[in-house]
């Protein structure tokens, strides 16, 4: 099964105008926040300049996991994945036993529980075990493509730590480096920006993860319980196929 990057990337891309605007219209407030503030390096704008390389990829990755977030939110909602209408809809087809026509629709009308109809309803003929069967191969299937879309979101909360970690070895191999360079006379003064690019890098990759990580639990177990009653519909619907035992 591959991953749908491209969907993620166009999610990502779509947001950045917006992000962008956003950055734009904040820029002066920051500004006037550095200008009026008594101490430097104290306003959203300065710490993330002092974090260096690692503290901007950080940004940019919490730019994507809140992208990541608004289009799986969007498209993994219960009604997105089995609305309500097309249940009831193929549901009466059924019940009229007009099950070319709920083919149909099912082809015209794409989402998780229609896709998962159509694969049955396309053995529908054959031995009620290869109904059954290619049901739950298909069910595996499109829950895995769903799965895949809150993966990024995973991914992204494991390596923002370690980017910051990252951040943090760099900044004090520069702090150590000062040392070395002046001889072991260094100042405080002289050491603080290795030592604040250390610290700023650690606090950003847990901005990021620790929001990242329970807005992918959050998704997980909703999207879990959602294809648990999905599949649940289905099997309803194709129990009139089942053999009636004796």
């Amino acid at each position: 099964m591959m991953l749908r990057t491209p969907q993620v990337v166009r999610t990502a891309v779509r947001s950045l105008p917006v992000l962008a605007a956003i950055a734009l219209t904040a820029s002066p407030v920051l500004a006037q926040d550095t200008e009026s503030a008594p101490e430097p390096g104290l306003s959203v704008g300065g710490l993330i300049a002092d974090s260096g390389i690692f503290g901007w990829i950080l940004i940019g990755l919490s730019i994507l996991a809140l992208a990541l977030i608004i289009e799986a939110f969007v498209s993994l909602k219960r009604d997105k994945l089995a609305p309500p209408e097309l249940i009831d809809e193929i549901q009466a087809l059924f019940d009229e036993e007009q099950f070319q026509e709920a083919m149909e629709l099912c082809e015209t009308e794409q989402a998780f529980f229609t896709r998962i109809c159509g694969a049955g309803i396309s053995k529908i003929g054959h031995d009620f075990a290869v109904i059954e069967k290619t049901i739950e191969e298909m069910g595996d299937e499109e829950s895995i493509r769903l799965h895949q879309k809150i993966g990024w979101l995973a991914l992204i909360s494991n390596v923002a730590p370690m980017l910051g970690l990252l951040g943090t070895v760099f900044g004090m191999v520069l702090a150590f480096k000062t040392i070395a360079s002046s001889n072991g006379q260094a100042s405080p003064a002289e050491l603080a920006d290795g030592i604040s690019q250390a610290l700023l890098t650690t606090m950003f990759g847990l901005v990021v993860a620790i929001p990242t990580t329970a807005a992918f639990a959050y998704l997980r177990n909703t999207l879990i319980k959602s294809v648990i009653e999905v599949g649940a519909i289905v099997e309803d619907l194709f129990e009139r196929f089942r053999p009636s035992q004796g």
